[in-house]
């Protein structure tokens, strides 16, 4: 699954082997270690808000991905608190414990076509992995969203893009956040219910880490 067309030919244990490697894989680059909870990945085009169509700046995610989830939380603290935290990528390490690198490749404050290398690791199943993650900012509104993608890569395993979308909505008492990504490439589209439900998996953890460190401050 993760090599050329001579994989073709392997035994069937060791296909069953790389489908669970897949799955591992795509775990990693959502959160790149233990998450909490699950998330059944037939919700994951409904939770929470599926009529409505959310973009930034006139953009929105891949229409044709196979692979999306989306989701809210409500934070008890200024919109200016969590806009910052969440768009100060190179401080990501502190607040969430799956990054274990985050580097601005440019100066400045975070605009459209600012770009970031960022870092997490692969689950204990597929050791020596690392996923190195190139994002690049499609748009951004101050205090109201902001929209990124890029490739995801690993030894042997590749996402080719990831389109990530965020918003903010200052509301009675905090702030309401709302969240959603795609995913697009061979490899974790080989198993999409798998993918879509450890993509949600990582943007509930996300959602919840940002909660918590928002509200400490607040």
């Amino acid at each position: 699954m993760f090599s050329d067309t001579s994989s073709r030919q392997q035994s069937q244990p060791r296909a069953r082997r790389n489908r669970v490697r897949v799955t591992a894989l795509t775990l990693s680059f959502a959160t790149a270690g233990v998450l909490a909870g699950t998330v059944p990945a037939a919700q994951a085009a409904e939770k929470p808000s599926h009529g409505r169509a959310y973009q930034c700046r006139g953009e929105g995610l891949d229409p044709g991905a196979r692979i999306r989830y989306r989701t809210d939380i409500m934070i008890k603290a200024p919109l200016s608190t969590v806009f910052k935290l969440q768009t100060d990528v190179e401080r990501w390490p502190a607040w969430q414990p799956p990054v274990l690198t985050a580097k601005r490749l440019d100066h400045g404050r975070l605009r459209k076509g600012s770009r970031f290398h960022w870092t997490t690791p692969a689950p204990p199943t597929v050791p020596d992995t690392t996923m190195h993650i190139t994002s690049t900012v499609r748009q951004l509104r101050n205090n109201a969203c902001i929209l990124w993608a890029g490739p995801a890569v690993g030894k042997g395993a590749r996402i080719d893009e990831g389109v990530h979308l965020w918003t903010f909505t200052k509301v009675r008492g905090g702030v309401l956040v709302h969240t959603e990504e795609t995913w697009t490439g061979r490899q974790v589209e080989e198993d999409v219910p798998g993918s879509t439900a450890m993509l949600g998996q990582g943007l509930e953890e996300w959602l919840r880490n940002l909660k918590a460190t928002a509200e400490a401050r607040h």
